[in-house]
């Protein structure tokens, strides 16, 4: 395992200096689910939730998310992200919506922070949006699956 690089030579907390870096494509692919009642399922599904268009909103909510998530993780450089891309999937037999956020930038630094917190408040807003019907939906598996770009390449979840 490589070392932690958030912190200096006497354990400090620091932020990565990314200046002397080459540029280059980065992307991230992130993943994860929230499992409902069936009736919430249909509700989202058949558009007839009292709040609206419920993956609608979770979308915008996810793409603000990933150009906000500096501001939520310390250590995170800012970026200039090229491409946010937010994509539900339908799971019936399971009563659950898998929802997948793909970050994309050109710079010094990795994009994978901005996919996993565009996942999780796309999740957390399906979540809120429909808590009044369903309190105990449940977010799970949020993980990353693929990041390719900078020195470390490409990396991909078996």
């Amino acid at each position: 395992m490589s070392k932690l690089t958030h912190f200096n030579q006497a354990g400090e907390a620091r932020m990565v200096d990314v200046g002397n870096k080459p540029s280059s494509a980065r992307r991230a692919l992130a993943a994860g689910r929230i499992s409902m009642q069936a009736e919430t399922l249909q509700l989202i599904q058949q558009g007839k939730h009292k709040k609206g268009d419920v993956l609608g909103v979770a979308r915008t909510a996810g793409i603000m998310a990933t150009k906000r998530t500096p501001d939520l993780i310390p250590m995170c450089h800012p970026l200039a992200l090229t491409h946010v891309e937010i994509n539900f999937e339908i799971d019936a037999d399971n009563n659950a919506i898998e929802c997948s956020v793909t970050a994309e930038t050109r710079g010094q630094t990795g994009v994978e922070m901005e996919a996993l917190t565009g996942l999780q408040i796309t999740l957390l807003t399906i979540y809120d949006m429909c808590k009044a019907v369903d309190r105990g939906m449940v977010m799970s598996d949020l993980r990353l699956l693929e990041k390719s770009g900078g020195e470390s390449g490409h990396w991909k979840r078996d």
